[in-house]
């Protein structure tokens, strides 16, 4: 591959901090996605490689249609799970921001370093060492560089956590963060023995019995502003109990908000256990939602965040549709 100056010394700089550590933890953000539990196989896999112990971990449940990923086993639910001990050596992926790490914080010893690998423009930049780029669909992607430049060879396995980052992040290769260099790098992972067809029928064309009942409700609260350019869901705290949902079951209802026509912002709203309201927001471009969601004190992509916010539902709909609509005239 080949990486200029900067980037080059950063892939650089996180390889020595792989090589020269030992009995890393290995964390990604709360809610994991395809992307997150896809970085944390490959990261598992790369320090197999160097000979290193890690522990993979994560605030609350990974998504169970991920368990064909390699170490998926081996991740650790923090809140049935913790570790009797904390780590001087931490590798954060996927993480826009300290906070997305969670609870599992907890486990970093006072003189804790952490190299930090992202793609979300939002990253704060919170670690000793940070590989960070926003111009990346994937935080696979990134792996993926940061795997040529060490000089490892690929294997199925590492392929088909590749290719399933990229997979799930681009929308199956449909959204606007899909470059010739995500599809030169699924190539490849393909020509490696990722199984692309069977991913794209696993990932993106199943459901869960539990998603249809949920997507049944949400589209029948299905809302949107005179002016049809924002449209909204909402998952009430008692909807995932009664249904028998889990979080990975409202991964992509947001998009039937946005992809009516003529609509330039979905939003889905979820009421939490603890009182206030998580909101995930997607823009058809006219929007910059990124910088909506990290006013409220979340973040994400200009087309793909994400924020937490108090109060009630309907106070959380009506300061955040306020909000997307003050953007959106602006």
């Amino acid at each position: 591959m080949t990486a200029g100056a900067d980037y080059g010394q950063q892939l650089e700089t996180a390889l020595a901090f792989m090589r020269e550590g030992d009995d890393f933890l290995v964390v990604s953000h709360v809610q994991p996605d395809g992307d997150a539990i896809s970085s944390t196989s490959v990261i598992g896999w790369m320090l197999d490689q160097l000979g290193k112990t890690k522990t993979l971990i994560n605030e609350g449940e990974s998504p169970s249609r991920l368990n064909y990923l390699r170490g998926f086993d081996q991740i650790v639910n923090y809140r049935k799970e913790k570790p009797g001990q904390t780590y001087t050596h931490v590798i954060a992926v996927d993480c826009a921001d300290f906070r997305r790490i969670g609870e599992v914080s907890a486990l970093f010893a006072q003189d804790a370093k952490i190299l930090n690998i992202d793609h979300h423009p939002t990253n704060d930049g919170f670690g000793a060492v940070n590989v960070i780029r926003p111009n990346a669909a994937a935080t696979v992607e990134i792996l993926y560089d940061l795997i040529e430049w060490s000089g490892f060879n690929i294997d199925v396995e590492c392929a088909t956590a590749i290719y399933t980052g990229l997979l799930t992040d681009t929308g199956g290769f449909r959204y606007s963060n899909t470059s010739p260099k995500v599809m030169d790098v699924a190539s490849r992972m393909l020509s490696l023995g990722a199984p692309g067809h069977q991913l794209a029928d696993h990932l993106l064309e199943k459901m869960t019995m539990a998603k249809l009942k949920l997507l049944q409700r949400c589209l029948a609260r299905l809302t949107f502003t005179e002016d049809q350019q924002i449209g909204w869901l909402y998952v009430g705290k008692d909807d995932m109990k009664e249904i028998g949902a889990v979080p990975d079951d409202l991964e992509g209802i947001v998009n039937y908000a946005l992809n009516i026509d003529g609509v330039e912002v979905g939003i889905l709203f979820k009421e939490t256990e603890d009182g206030g309201v998580k909101a995930s927001l997607r823009s058809a471009g006219k929007a910059d939602v990124a910088a909506i969601a990290q006013a409220m004190g979340g973040g994400g992509h200009v087309r793909a965040a994400g924020c937490r916010m108090q109060g009630t539902l309907t106070e959380a709909m009506q300061e955040l549709i306020e909000a997307v609509r003050k953007a959106l005239n602006e």
